[in-house]
C-alpha cells in the first residue's frame, strides 16, 4: 500500500512511530506537510498538490492535524476523501472532535456520562451558571484550548465569577464544568481503535496540579479497565465516529464520566506506559479496511 501520513513534523515521536511501524509491514509511506498542500476542485477532479507536483497513487492517509491548522488540514482530508482515498479519520469526525462543546452534545444524545457542563452566550448571570454547575469548586475551560491550556480551577464562587467575567470581557467562549473531586487529579486515556481498546493509562497530575496532561509534567502508569469504563471509551469513539481516537475519563462515584475525545491521540504516553505497538495496530487497521 501506498500511506500518507499528514503531519507538519516527521521528527515528532508519533509520526516516527507510524513511518517505522508502516515500513516494518512492506508499506510505501510519506510524510506530508498538509499545511503546504494546495487544492485543486473542480467537477469530477479533486486534485491535491504538494511542492508542485500532484499527490496521486495514494492508498490511504493517517492525519495527524494540529489543532492551530483544523481548518485548513480538514480541507485536504476532505479532498482525500473526495479521491476515494482511506483515512483513518473522516473529516467530519475531525472536525467534531476539535469543537469541545459540539463533542459534548454528541455525546449526551448517545448516552455517555459527562461531567455536568453550562454554555452560555456571555450571559451576564455568572452566579446562576457556577451554581448551575453545581457550585465551587468548578472546572472553567477555554473552547479552542488544548493539552490543558485554557483549563482553569476556580476554587470559590468568587474566583469563578471574577475569571467567567474576563473571559466574557474579552469575548472568550468558555464551558463551565463540575468539579469531580474523587478523581483526585488524575484521568484515564483510553486508545481505541477500530471499536476495541488496545491499551489505557492512568495520568495522575504533578503535586498541586489539578491537570494529569503529560505535557504538563504529569505522570502515567498502565491500567486495567473495569467493564463499563471500556464501554464507555469505546462509545465515545463510536457516537464521534472515530476509528482511531483517545477517549480521556475521569472515574467518579457515579461511574466513568467522558471529558475528551480526541481525534489525533499522541501515541508516545500510551506505548511507553503499556508497552505495546500502537503505531503498528494503526497500520494493521489500515490494512483490514484497503
Amino acid at each position: 500500500m501506498n500511506i500518507k501520513i499528514l503531519s507538519a513534523n516527521p521528527k515528532l515521536y508519533s509520526t516516527a512511530r507510524l513511518v517505522e511501524a508502516a515500513i516494518a509491514r512492506k508499506h510505501s509511506v510519506e510524510v506530508i506537510n498538509h499545511a503546504k498542500c494546495d487544492l485543486s476542485i473542480e467537477k469530477k477532479k479533486p486534485t491535491i498538490f504538494y511542492k508542485g507536483a500532484e499527490i496521486i497513487g495514494t492508498d490511504a492517509i493517517i492525519p495527524r492535524i494540529g489543532a492551530s491548522v483544523t481548518f485548513f488540514g480538514t480541507a485536504v482530508v476532505r479532498q482525500f476523501e473526495m479521491k476515494g482515498v482511506f483515512t483513518t479519520t473522516g473529516s467530519e469526525a475531525l472536525v467534531c472532535s476539535r469543537d469541545k462543546l459540539r463533542s459534548l452534545q454528541v455525546m449526551s444524545k448517545a448516552g455517555i456520562g459527562l461531567p455536568k457542563t453550562i454554555f452560555t452566550n456571555y450571559s451576564k448571570s455568572v452566579e446562576e451558571i457556577v451554581k448551575q454547575a453545581g457550585g465551587a469548586p468548578c472546572i472553567i475551560k477555554l473552547l479552542e484550548g488544548t493539552q490543558g491550556i485554557g483549563v482553569i480551577l476556580a476554587e470559590t464562587t468568587k474566583a469563578a465569577e471574577s475569571v467567567i467575567e474576563a473571559f466574557n470581557n474579552l469575548q472568550a467562549r468558555v464551558i463551565v464544568q463540575e468539579y469531580i473531586k474523587e478523581a483526585n487529579g488524575a484521568d484515564i486515556r483510553a486508545f481505541v481503535i477500530d471499536g476495541h481498546v488496545v491499551g489505557a493509562m492512568k495520568r495522575q497530575g504533578k503535586e498541586g496540579e489539578f491537570r494529569s496532561n503529560l505535557h504538563r509534567g504529569g505522570t502515567s502508569e498502565v491500567i486495567e479497565l473495569t467493564d463499563e469504563e471500556e464501554t464507555a471509551a469505546i462509545k465515545a469513539a463510536k457516537a464521534m465516529k472515530l476509528g482511531i481516537a483517545g477517549v480521556d475519563m475521569l472515574q467518579s462515584s457515579r461511574g466513568p464520566l467522558i471529558l475528551e475525545v480526541n481525534s489525533s491521540p499522541g501515541l508516545e504516553g500510551i506505548e511507553k506506559a503499556t508497552g505495546k505497538d500502537i503505531a503498528k495496530l494503526i497500520i494493521k487497521y489500515i490494512e483490514r479496511n484497503i
